[in-house]
Formats: structure tokens, C-alpha cells, sequence
């Protein structure tokens, strides 16, 4: 046997220990999954912890993030509620999980209604991802988008035994289509109230 045939030879025998065992099947969508206090619970919760909170996730410029400028972000229309509860959706730049201004002050919102709510209502985030991507990296694209949400409520003083977090990467998109006005829509996170 020559060397070119043991090269066939070995690569062929790969390929039928890679087909024989594969790869696992992984799962599509996250469990929820409860939010971990990430501070202690005497502490009270101020607007310059939460921007100080939100500047340790500012990308950095090796990142390939479209400018602020050039994002235009979709009206927040759709909204999830729950008796007297309404919170509406946040949406995220393109392969980002930071939360822009316009977020920041919806979930702000949000924030008060969960405050001032005397029952004690808890909320799911889904986070959701375009259709660009493997399912695999939008699936923790998603969960980054989430905890993001949910770590930015804590800090606004929400209890974080109140928010679960879920990830359904591209599997659940708001619009259809392959274009940025559809791509915007879908890089979202949702609330869903408990019952």
C-alpha cells in the first residue's frame, strides 16, 4: 500500500468513527431557568449602579457591531401582560446583548410595574435571535439577552425569584423574512407573566 492510500485510507476510517458516534443531539430550547441573586440583599439598588452595571458590558472594538447611528430599532408594539401588567419588548443590536438607551428605559418601566405590584407576579424572559447564526450560538445569544434583561431589573430593584429566564434562539421568530427590517424584530427579549 502506498502513502496516498493510507492517507484514504485514515481519513476514510475517521469518517466512519465520526459517522459511528456523531455528535449528541442538543437541546432546541432552554429550560427556564431562575435568575441567581448577584448582589446581596440589604443592598439598595441606584441609578448609578445600574449604569455602572450596564458599562461592564460595552463591546469593544474588536467587535463587528453596525454603529448606534446606522441601527434603527423597531417601535415597541407588542406587549406582554397579565392582569394589570403590560411590559413591553426590548431589542438587541445585531450578534449584542447590551442594552441600549431606548431598553434600559423600557425595562425601567417594567421595573415599576413589577414594584408596584402587590401580588407578586413573575415574569419569564425569552430571549430571542434573528435567523443568522448556528441554532447553537443563538440559543446562548438569547440566554445572554435574558439575563441581561433580568440583571438589569435586579438592579432597579425587582426580586430576582420574580424572573426566569429562557432562550429560544431562532426558533421563534416575530416576523418572517431575510432582511434587516425582519432581522430587527426578531433580536428581542419577551415577557411572559406566570400565572
Amino acid at each position: 500500500m502506498n502513502a496516498g492510500q493510507r492517507i484514504i485510507m485514515t481519513v476514510g476510517c475517521f469518517g466512519l468513527m465520526l459517522g459511528a458516534f456523531g455528535c449528541a443531539s442538543k437541546e432546541v430550547v432552554k429550560k427556564d431557568e431562575p435568575i441567581a441573586m448577584t448582589k446581596p440583599a440589604n443592598s439598595t439598588p441606584t441609578a448609578n449602579t445600574a449604569a455602572a452595571d450596564h458599562k461592564k458590558n460595552v463591546p469593544t472594538a474588536a467587535q463587528t457591531v453596525p454603529a448606534a447611528s446606522a441601527m434603527t430599532y423597531p417601535q415597541n408594539t407588542g406587549k406582554a401582560s397579565g392582569g394589570d401588567a403590560a411590559f413591553d419588548k426590548v431589542y438587541f443590536d445585531f450578534d449584542n446583548s447590551d442594552l441600549s438607551k431606548s431598553s434600559r428605559d423600557t425595562l425601567t418601566r417594567s421595573a415599576e410595574i413589577l414594584i408596584k405590584d402587590k401580588k407578586t407576579v413573575k415574569v419569564r424572559i425569552e430571549g430571542n435571535c434573528d435567523e443568522r447564526g448556528s441554532a447553537e450560538y443563538n440559543l446562548a445569544l438569547g440566554e445572554r439577552r435574558a439575563k441581561a434583561a433580568a440583571k438589569y431589573l435586579t438592579t432597579l430593584g425587582v426580586q430576582p425569584e420574580r424572573l426566569s429566564v429562557l432562550s429560544y434562539g431562532k426558533e421563534k421568530p416575530a416576523v418572517q423574512g431575510s432582511d434587516e427590517a425582519a432581522w430587527s424584530k426578531n433580536r428581542r427579549d419577551e415577557f411572559v407573566v406566570q400565572k
